[in-house]
């Protein structure tokens, strides 16, 4: 089963609220890899080194298998990295970290409204968050006469194919990129019009743009 495209954030954004005189500040960034995700955390803890608290939550890939990691940061057990990290899951984002810097006002909220600020300044965050949706690309090599090449041109709006490299020769050699649900129909349509006589190399693994 081919990949599925997913939502990641755009650009990083900030959100704030105060709850109960203490302030809520919310981070988030597209982020690929766990490594992102700690440089990340690392950074927003240098900027705000005096803040109590830096709890944070991630999925490094698509929303419900990628690498995932959260933290209370001394908080009670429970009461932010994992609500955070669930409001995230619930979202169907991907490629997200988010960070949440507590400065204490001087009021307790308790273990729900620890679970309530977080979860919520997540949810602040991500009503916000512009996206843009991750598509698996597939390569693509072709080798079509001279003839074929318009009736190929024409072709690659329709899919969604862009040409990487191409070459001229005896006969001409594209290497196109295009969803990987494109591929399967792009080349029965490309065996049809050309009566066989194209050949089409497919690589195996997606790559995501």
């Amino acid at each position: 089963m081919a990949n599925q495209a997913y939502p990641v954030p755009k650009k990083s954004i900030r959100t704030e609220e105060t709850i109960k005189k203490s302030r809520f500040i919310c981070d988030l960034k597209p982020v690929q890899t766990r490594e992102e995700a700690k440089e990340f955390i690392a950074a927003i803890k240098s900027e705000f080194p005096d803040a109590r608290h830096h709890c944070s939550a991630f999925i490094a890939g698509p929303p419900q298998t990628g690498d995932m990691g959260m933290s209370d940061d001394g908080e009670p057990q429970g009461t932010a990295g994992k609500p955070m990290l669930q409001v995230l899951q619930g979202s169907g984002i991907g490629d997200i970290a988010a960070v949440v810097t507590r400065y204490f006002g001087g009021i307790k909220l308790g273990t729900g409204g620890l679970v309530r600020a977080y979860s919520g300044a997540v949810q602040q965050g991500l009503e916000e968050l512009e996206v843009v949706m991750k598509v698996p690309m597939r390569i693509l090599t072709l080798e079509i006469s001279y003839a074929q090449e318009g009736m190929l041109r024409r072709m690659l709006g329709e899919y969604r194919a862009e040409i990487e490299e191409q070459s001229f020769g005896a006969s001409l050699m594209f290497t196109l990129i295009m969803p990987s649900d494109q591929v399967e129909d792009f080349c029965a349509r490309i065996v049809e019009d050309t009566n066989g006589t194209a050949e089409i190399l497919v690589e195996e693994e997606d790559i995501w743009r």
